[in-house]
């Protein structure tokens, strides 16, 4: 299957991400490492540096398809970069799990769209449901992501500086150059 391309369709299918901090939760350095990264999280988020929501609960036990102590957060579209940026750099020993919320094909966003920082885990899909009736809206009140107003740019707006970009780059031999249009 040929990666999508129309704007039209990828502005309209950009997702809002989950991400699993994993530790092992017999292990009580990598327990109050999980915790410390979740607290300079909700730090870094008060201060603005991004949004991103920890939920609530620290699994101390294997819950839902994952295998060990976890926490979640969410993070909306807009936020994902610099989120995962952080994560990144600052994720130390734990292994992380990125993977979409999205509400087909639930199974496959914890089993073939995802992405792992860190060791992989083995997940235990058989209690995913393969689809949701509709994307739970997470913190509507923030009014991001799928419960966000509306786009950040408009398509005309996002052709304008794909068009902008391209042009700048014309002197860059390094830089790949875009296809041409097709003509319609």
């Amino acid at each position: 299957m040929a990666p999508q391309s129309d704007l039209e369709d990828v502005v309209n299918l950009e997702i809002n991400t989950f991400i699993d901090i994993y530790f092992h939760q017999n292990n009580a350095e990598e327990h109050a490492a999980a915790l410390e990264l979740r607290d300079a999280v909700l730090r870094l988020r008060r201060d603005g540096a991004f949004v991103a929501v920890p939920l609530f609960r620290v699994n101390t036990y294997p819950m839902g398809p994952h295998p060990v102590g976890s926490y979640e957060i969410w993070v909306p579209s807009t936020s994902f970069a610099p989120v995962f940026s952080y994560l990144c750099q600052n994720r130390g020993k734990l292994s992380i799990l990125i993977h979409p919320l999205t509400k087909e094909e639930v199974r496959l966003d914890h089993q073939f769209r995802n992405a792992w920082m860190g060791a992989p885990f083995p997940l235990d899909l058989s209690v995913l449901p393969d689809m949701v009736p509709e994307v739970p809206l997470q913190y509507p009140s923030l009014r991001l992501g799928y419960s966000a107003p509306g786009p950040d740019f408009t398509l005309e707006e996002r052709r304008r500086i794909g068009a902008n970009v391209e042009r700048i780059l014309e002197g860059e031999k390094e830089a790949a150059r875009a296809p041409p249009r097709e003509s319609n």
